[in-house]
């Protein structure tokens, strides 16, 4: 997935989910990262997009900015 700039979005990345609320991506199905809590073997199924671990909603998936 890329943000609406056109970067790539990568495992670790910071990002504003929506104001006031910030996540890290913790996966990335578009370019094979995963971090070690969550592996491939858990998300992999979801087949493209980012998964986001944000403070006030959890884990959210994205396969659009």
């Amino acid at each position: 997935m890329k943000y609406p700039d056109g970067t790539l979005a990568r495992l670790g990345d910071k990002i504003i989910v929506w104001e006031g609320n910030e996540g890290v991506v913790v996966c990335s199905m578009d370019t094979d990262e995963y971090s070690e809590q969550y592996p491939r073997e858990n998300f992999g199924y979801l087949g493209r997009g980012i998964m986001v671990l944000s403070k006030k909603a959890g884990l959210i998936h994205y396969v659009e900015p």
